[in-house]
């Protein structure tokens, strides 16, 4: 007998599951939004070579940086919860996904006693069951299968979310990088100039001791003397913080960091790819994690349209009973099946309020992938130009430099001939020693202009492979 139940029953669920899996799922179904776009980017040249490795980090090849960078991709913290982040949406998607199927449960009990739960029986009554039970809400409107849509894209999301802490790691650790350099460039001017105006003061307190110049030349020499003195512990500080800052991207105590190449030495990235198209901004993971959340956020409405409908459950158990607590036999098997429909009727408008609300949601996701995708031709065409703009500065202040280094030699064969003032000096040593620190403050910047570019880009340009599979769809 209980055979051709669970039979019925079996058929009974399969007919709800093909009604639930056929069944009409409320709300909107996702569109990719369409943004108009330029085709081109702003400032980009078109006389610059095609190939450009979208490794990044590696085009300034120097090995120091490029282990800082894989320490940290490994072992920062950030990158670290935002990688557990995609495990807890992957867990999040399976508990989401599982309010699709039935649920069978484990269902027993047993009493003695002699309360019926209204009045006193003349009887004891002895008896226990077990039974599993199966339960089953059908997602005949789609409530179900949109949160798992929802779960889907969240995760995705997720991913995209990790790449931006990489993309944005990477590039804080080569920005702090040549941050760290520009320091250390500018400590080492400082001491070099310290030295010079030390050989200078030496003189120039010689000459005074004999009288032959006044004491506001020898004072003047001293001051100068104490600028640079001054100007080494503050670099000296601020590498020792940079320092910090750099160990602390990498996921260790602050400490010493080791550095290659100078920044004079270092290595000029390839110029930027001609024609650079705007869809390249497509690889943005910032804008495709905006695109998922607005794709998660449509999903919602339909959950939010389904439970203004009523929800309908299907539950059934089977199972043994028995009569007598002591006894291991039963009075034989046990089954029951049943259904229920529950849902609002009248609730003030909360459950179409509730809808309202998703859908002003899914407004500012929207608003949201719009203003990133404006955002991403912001930073790349102020990083593009920056680039050329920096170029153009730094070779006037290359020049500017070059010409004081003479002005301050020529100052000083003018001042021991007695020909000028050792205010002339001063000014031009001064000059010097400014222009010093403006020139290795200004490729610290145009380093960076290309770290900022390439983290505008969403870690890189084309590569020639897709270079050509764009043109073959043209």
């Amino acid at each position: 007998m209980m055979v051709v139940e669970m039979k019925k029953l079996a058929q009974i669920v399969t007919l709800m599951i093909i009604v639930s899996f056929t069944g009409c799922a409320m709300g909107p179904d996702f569109k990719k939004p369409v943004v108009e776009t330029p085709n081109t980017l702003r400032f980009s040249d078109s006389e610059s070579k095609e190939v450009v490795n979208l490794k990044w980090w590696e085009l300034f090849d120097d090995p120091i940086l490029y282990s800082l960078v894989v320490t940290a991709l490994t072992d920062n913290k950030d990158a670290m919860i935002a990688a557990s982040r995609i495990e807890e949406a992957r867990a999040a998607l399976g508990f989401t996904k599982a309010d699709q199927y039935p649920r069978l449960d484990l269902e027993a009990g047993a009493r003695v006693g002699n309360f019926t739960g209204v009045s006193r029986s003349s009887t004891t009554d002895k008896s226990a069951y077990i039974a599993p039970v199966l339960s089953w809400e059908i997602d005949f409107w789609g409530k179900y299968r949109r949160s798992t849509e929802a779960a889907i894209s969240e995760l995705m999301a997720s991913e995209y979310s990790l790449r931006t802490v990489q993309i944005s790691l990477i590039s804080e650790v080569v920005s702090t990088y040549f941050l760290l350099l520009d320091y250390h460039q500018r400590l080492e001017i400082s001491e070099q100039t310290l030295v010079s105006r030390l050989n200078s003061l030496d003189i120039i307190q010689k000459r005074f001791d004999k009288g032959i110049i006044p004491e506001i030349d020898l004072n003047q020499a001293q001051i100068q003397k104490e600028i640079a003195a001054g100007a080494i512990p503050l670099f000296q500080r601020l590498i020792a913080n940079t320092e910090n800052a750099l160990s602390i991207l990498m996921g260790k105590f602050p400490g010493e960091i080791k550095t290659g190449r100078d920044l004079n030495q270092q290595i000029v990235p390839p110029d930027i790819p001609s024609g650079l198209p705007s869809d390249i901004l497509e690889r943005r993971p910032d804008i495709a994690e905006a695109m998922y959340l607005l794709e998660a956020q449509t999903a919602r409405i339909g959950v939010a349209q389904a439970l203004r409908f009523p929800s309908i459950t299907l539950t059934g158990l089977f199972g043994v009973a028995s009569a007598e607590l002591s006894s291991i036999s039963t009075d034989g098997d046990i089954w029951s099946v049943g259904g229920g429909l529950f849902g609002p009727l009248f609730d003030f408008k909360k459950s179409l309020s509730r809808v309202e609300i998703e859908k002003e949601r899914t407004k500012q996701a929207l608003y949201r992938y719009e203003n990133s995708v404006l955002f991403a031709f912001r930073e790349v065409s102020d990083a593009l130009n920056e680039i050329q703009t920096y170029k153009i500065q730094i070779s006037s202040v290359e020049r500017k430099l070059k010409a004081a280094k003479n002005a301050a030699a020529l100052s000083k064969m003018r001042y021991d001939k007695g020909v000028t003032s050792y205010l002339e000096v001063l000014e031009t040593e001064r000059t010097l020693f400014d222009v010093g620190l403006e020139l290795s403050e200004l490729k610290q910047q145009f380093y960076n202009s290309y770290v900022r570019l390439y983290k505008a880009l969403g870690g890189g340009w084309l590569t020639k492979a897709e270079l050509e599979a764009e043109a073959q769809k043209k």
